[in-house]
């Protein structure tokens, strides 16, 4: 299992494609300081996404013939020296289309930290098709992640071991070898993108989308941030709250917990949908094919994953299907209910020895294409949440901690404490305990809870709105399954959402969803 900071979101794109190299280098270009508000964006045509945003096909038309546009600004390198080096930051927009007034710009951020907001708004945007009306649509690549000075760690052929590793260490060789697999990670990370490896914090991002809002000509920044694009929303309005237009924040971080807590509260939550996806599986008229009861289900997802510790199936050909691949592709599918089926068969396939669906969605969540290249969401992931997180946990601690992680989910508990060791020797200084997301006069934010979110739990969002302060955030509640909730289609969640962002239309705080 990766990084569990990384699987708050780094799925939400995977999953819109299972259900449907660096460009920009560090080097200065001319632009400086002040010029860069003024710069003019060349929109054009979008190219196929690069191997590090994903891969796969040119974005294709939209409905009403239009092409997608992809553009790129400029940023300072290191926003302490804005008269310094620059780097390019990806764009992609669709131009609004509707009779309304053009309101401005809506800016997404999909999460991640790492997801490519270029390669996954197209796959998205038909969920959005309303907001259109009275936006453009724009989202980016990050600082860091795929055409904006992507971070680079490691070779394909290096991520496919990397993935296979033993990540639930049961003795002292099995432990040293993850510890020493995780400096090597590290260490090429390091090597390979040092020079952007400071640069790549969660406030560094923010100061970008308020260049961007600027170059775009908005006054305000309209924004809709789901998983850590939340925290990036929440982040966004502490430094700059009198720019703030409209805002959603979905799928809610907790922006009060360090990464132990957050990786804990992972550990339920993915607990909780593994339940949910258990009791789904055994309720429905026809029999389950994979439990009789839901803590039979339970049970045998326990035993496959320990079986698989000591001996792999057949994966997808040359790789087996490990414990830590199948405990990523199970985590994976419990991002959306859409994915049930697949885990079901997935599930039954592993139980013949057949491990290919449970690989697929284990690529999908690790960033992998078919063709055995991996995009660089994995490496992106570790270097934001390095460089954001103050912590650093070393292996006895972990080992202190298991207890508690057990309890939580006998599944998943032991792969997330063991996933706190990621940023043990990261060679950046982590910048805080926590995010400060205060933000006193900033415009109403309106902020959704998915109280079955396996990977930002809904008590999150609760903490987001008191963290940005009274009178800021209005608090909408989604009593359904999966990560976010926008896009589960739930007409109550998507009405409130559209009237405030069309309309200017707040819901009325403690609105529930079901």
């Amino acid at each position: 299992m990766q990084n569990p900071r990384g699987l708050r979101a780094a799925a939400l794109s995977a999953t819109a494609v299972l259900l449907a190299s660096l460009v920009a280098g560090c080097g200065g270009d001319g632009s400086r300081g002040a010029d860069l508000a003024a710069q003019k964006l060349d929109w054009k045509t979008c190219p196929a996404p690069s191997a590090s945003e994903g891969g796969g096909a040119a974005p294709t038309p939209l409905p009403d013939g239009r092409t997608w546009q992809c553009a790129t600004m400029r940023a300072p390198l290191d926003w302490s020296r804005p008269q310094g080096d620059t780097i390019g930051i990806a764009l992609i927009r669709a131009e609004a289309d509707g009779p309304g007034r053009r309101i401005g710009s809506l800016i997404f951020n999909f999460g991640g930290p790492g997801g490519s907001g270029v390669s996954t708004l197209p796959s998205l945007a038909q969920d959005y098709a309303k907001l259109r009306t009275r936006y453009d649509l724009v989202s980016f690549d990050p600082r860091g992640v795929g055409r904006s000075a992507g971070v680079r760690c490691e070779s394909d052929a290096q991520l496919d071991q990397y993935f296979q590793q033993d990540e639930t260490p049961d003795d002292a060789a099995e432990q040293a070898a993850l510890l020493k697999n995780t400096e090597q990670f590290n260490a090429g990370c390091e090597k390979n993108s040092a020079k952007i490896l400071p640069h790549v914090r969660t406030t560094d991002a923010a100061r970008d989308m308020d260049l961007m809002r600027q170059v775009l000509g908005d006054s305000r920044l309209h924004y809709f941030g789901i998983s850590y694009g939340t925290e990036l929303g929440g982040v966004y309005a502490h430094l700059f709250p009198r720019h703030v237009g409209r805002a959603v924040l979905d799928a809610v971080v907790d922006p009060t917990q360090t990464p132990e807590q957050s990786s804990l509260g992972q550990a339920r939550g993915f607990q909780l949908a593994m339940d949910n996806f258990a009791h789904d599986c055994v309720s429905k008229g026809t029999k389950c094919p994979i439990g009789s009861t839901a803590q039979d289900v339970e049970n045998r997802v326990a035993g496959l994953l320990r079986n698989l510790d000591s001996k792999p199936i057949p994966g997808i050909f040359p790789r087996p299907l490990t414990q830590t691949a199948a405990t990523n592709g199970i985590a994976q599918a419990l991002y959306s209910k859409d994915l049930w089926e697949p885990l079901t068969e997935g599930l039954e396939q592993a139980y013949a020895g057949d491990g290919r669906i449970l690989m697929l969605l284990s690529d999908a969540l690790n960033g992998r294409s078919e063709n055995g290249e991996y995009s660089n969401i994995t490496a992106a992931n570790a270097a934001i949440n390095c460089a954001d997180e103050k912590q650093r946990y070393d292996a006895a601690y972990v080992r202190q901690k298991l207890p508690g992680f057990r309890a939580a989910s006998p599944l998943f508990g032991d792969f997330l404490a063991w996933g706190m060791l990621s940023c043990s020797d990261w060679a950046v200084p982590g910048a805080a305990a926590h995010p400060d997301v205060s933000a006193p006069g900033s415009a109403p934010i309106l902020v959704v809870g998915n109280t079955g979110d396996p990977a930002t739990p809904y008590e999150g969002a609760k903490k987001m709105v008191d963290a940005l302060g009274s009178g800021v955030a209005v608090e909408l509640t989604y009593e359904g399954q999966g990560h976010g909730a926008y896009d589960s289609k739930n007409k109550c969640v998507q009405d409130a959402v559209n009237g405030y962002l069309l309309d200017g239309k707040v819901p009325a705080a403690g609105t529930v969803c079901s």
